[in-house]
């Protein structure tokens, strides 16, 4: 099925960032994402206007992309395309225009599970970058998703643990809310996290049996916390930014590891890999790396911009995809809450 040169255009529509890529086989030629600054002063992302935004960045993005990439639409072999999960809305553009525009050039479809394509990033091929080896342990991290997966082949996937509730990266938009950072605070709790004293405060970890994670209780602990302080010191926040930011990260990063621990043991793979937005930050992928010295782990930290939502991601999977001529029909439908 594999010519010498198979070039995939990969289209990522699942919440609000409209991305498109092109692959030539498993390299990326062209990486495009509009993000949509729309959200930030509702402190969320709004489903509505998240669709609207992709439909009138959808065209010049992929035409970017196919532009960087320097190749002409006709070169193209497959269009893949993300078909959940995300905000229904939001899929419908992208899979609408997967379909209209395949349908056009007369060349296959290609759907993609948005998770799926998380860990598969890492057969993105980067210099510097080394690909996990079957089988090996992921864990995918993002503002609607946290998982512990048993990676068997490309397309084998087992969900061994996952959120009973929050996702990580809700804990730290949540959290950043508190303490009045804005939309999304990830990143900023983050940026501050660095100087400041991570054992400053204590906060309790959840118990949750097995290998699945709970984050909820964890934010309503800050909620109370901060309200205390505040109550007989209302600067407490601004004067110990820092110290708090880094206090929640240090826990939620221990969350993490007590987990990721646990299903090394429990499975005997030591090969750890990480993906979804919330790997950016710089905490956890430190505390990924140390295990490596700590607990004996190989691990794999994809490159930066493969991180948070991106078409790349897709097209790696759907390139993967087309080398086993796995191919959808024009009836497929977006899935909002598909599993992997």
């Amino acid at each position: 099925m594999n010519s010498e040169k198979t070039y995939i255009l990969a289209i990522e529509s699942s919440c609000d960032d409209t991305a498109a890529a092109v692959l030539c086989n498993n390299v990326v030629l062209s990486n495009v994402i509009a993000a949509q600054k729309v959200h930030a002063e509702y402190g969320g992302v709004v489903p509505e206007l998240a669709s609207r935004a992709h439909q009138q960045n959808i065209v010049p993005v992929v035409h970017q992309a196919i532009l960087k990439a320097g190749i002409d639409k006709r070169d193209l072999n497959a269009i893949a395309f993300t078909r959940g999960p995300g905000l229904m809305g939001s899929l419908l553009v992208g899979t609408s225009f997967a379909k209209s525009l395949a349908l056009g050039l007369n060349i296959p479809l290609i759907e993609v599970n948005h998770m799926q394509a998380h860990i598969l990033a890492h057969y993105i091929k980067e210099d510097g970058f080394n690909m996990p080896p079957f089988p090996f342990l992921a864990m995918t991290i993002s503002g609607g998703h946290t998982q512990i997966v048993r990676v068997n082949s490309y397309f084998n996937m087992t969900v061994l643990g996952e959120t009973i509730d929050d996702a990580v990266g809700e804990a730290f938009d949540k959290s950043g809310k508190i303490l009045g950072l804005g939309y999304p605070a990830g990143p900023q709790i983050d940026k501050l996290a660095r100087s400041g004293n991570p054992k400053a405060f204590k906060f309790t970890k959840p118990k949750v049996e097995g290998l699945n994670f709970s984050f909820s209780g964890l934010k309503t602990a800050i909620l109370y916390f901060v309200q205390k302080e505040t109550k007989q010191n209302p600067d407490f926040v601004s004067q110990h930014l820092n110290d708090i930011c880094a206090s929640i990260q240090y826990t939620i990063i221990q969350i993490l590891i007590d987990k990721l621990k646990l299903a090394t043991n429990e499975t005997g793979i030591t090969h750890v890999a990480i993906g979804g937005g919330v790997s950016a930050n710089s905490g956890i992928r430190k505390a990924i790396k140390d295990g490596e010295q700590k607990y004996g782990w190989t691990t794999y930290i994809p490159k930066f911009e493969y991180t948070t939502d991106n078409a790349a991601m897709i097209g790696i999977a759907g390139y993967l995809k087309f080398l086993e001529g796995n191919f959808s029909n024009q009836n497929v439908m977006a899935n909002s809450r598909l599993k992997i």
